[in-house]
């Protein structure tokens, strides 16, 4: 194991660097962080100044209020303390940035969250070589291996063909995954309205100030049955089984989510259709990371830590899990 590095220290409440007296995705409010994307697990309100992208802060705004924030494009470098802080894509949300860090002769990659398949509403990962890589471990376990998204598209839109008296309610989280849904139905030739909750117009709405084409979205609410039969509909996973959805002309309830992959998970939602369709690296594409980028050191957090350290094991790759708090599942 290497010794620990002075210019870097994992905590509780997130990871530290006390040469520039800032915290990244910090579970607290701090005086300064540096925010990996806009998910509420790792971007919280009340901080003293924000170091993000563009695009994150803007979700940050729309979620918490004003930010004391300084905007960093993918690429640029910034020198907080004298350490090098460079942002590269994570390819997991909109905004979402990988944050490099460089200091005596050591790199280091905190990766946030990540996936690897193409997204139409993000820039893709971005690998970067480093001597310790800062991994999630979400889905790490072989049992997850997503499928193709376009395929799970696929089974959406043969659904709600075959169901031209129904609607086909999709849960799907708020930011990230709704608006890529939307986005992959697109994709697939799906042109007509895609009907949405409330809770997800602001987001979509930021979505198309930075250029993300979402196609025609109506609001859900107020609709007779008439209005949405034979269409798709969007809302946030808590509303797939409450009062809200009760309203829809028989709804075919379906999720998405890499959660999905466990058919109890969809028996305890009552969900109809599951959609295996994640926002974080599978089985596979961690590994196949930890391989491309050959890291010397791999520090693992949230999610499964235990198999992923036996696989760098394995393969002497030095490995830790790191503890840190307040992350969650975000319905993925």
């Amino acid at each position: 194991m290497r010794q620990s590095i002075a210019w870097i220290r994992p905590q509780a409440e997130g990871i530290y660097l006390p040469e520039a007296d800032a915290w990244i995705d910090p579970s607290v409010p701090v005086a300064r962080a540096i925010v990996t994307h806009g998910h509420a697990d790792h971007a919280r309100g009340g901080h003293g100044s924000v170091l993000a992208t563009a695009e994150t802060l803007a979700i940050m705004e729309t979620r918490y209020g004003p930010q004391n924030g300084q905007a960093i494009a993918y690429g640029e470098t910034v020198r907080p303390g004298g350490m090098s802080v460079r942002f590269v894509p994570a390819g997991h949300v909109l905004g979402s940035a990988q944050i490099v860090l460089e200091q005596a002769g050591t790199r280091i990659v905190v990766s946030g969250d990540y996936k690897r398949r193409p997204d139409p509403t993000c820039a893709p990962f971005e690998p970067v070589p480093c001597d310790i890589f800062v991994t999630e471990a979400t889905f790490a376990l072989p049992i997850f291996r997503h499928p193709d998204t376009g395929s799970e598209i696929d089974r959406l839109l043969a659904t709600l063909q075959a169901n031209p008296d129904r609607c086909v309610l999709v849960g799907a989280y708020a930011l990230g995954k709704a608006q890529r849904v939307i986005a992959e139905l697109r994709a697939r030739g799906h042109n007509a309205p895609i009907f949405i909750h409330g809770a997800l117009q602001r987001l979509c709405d930021l979505y198309r100030q930075f250029g993300v084409d979402l196609g025609p979205l109506e609001p859900a609410t107020g609709r007779v049955a008439a209005d949405i039969r034979g269409h798709v509909v969007l809302a946030p996973p808590s509303a797939l089984n409450d009062r809200w959805s009760r309203r829809l002309p028989d709804p075919v309830t379906a999720m998405a989510s890499g959660w999905m992959r466990i058919r109890q998970r969809a028996r305890q939602r009552n969900v109809e259709l599951p959609l295996v369709i994640s926002d974080h690296a599978d089985w596979d594409e961690l590994t196949g990371t930890l391989h491309e980028i050959a890291p010397g050191e791999v520090w693992i957090t949230h999610g499964r830590e235990d198999a992923l350290a036996h696989w760098c094991a394995a393969r002497q790759i030095s490995a830790r899990a790191l503890d840190l708090a307040g992350r969650e599942d975000e319905d993925d």
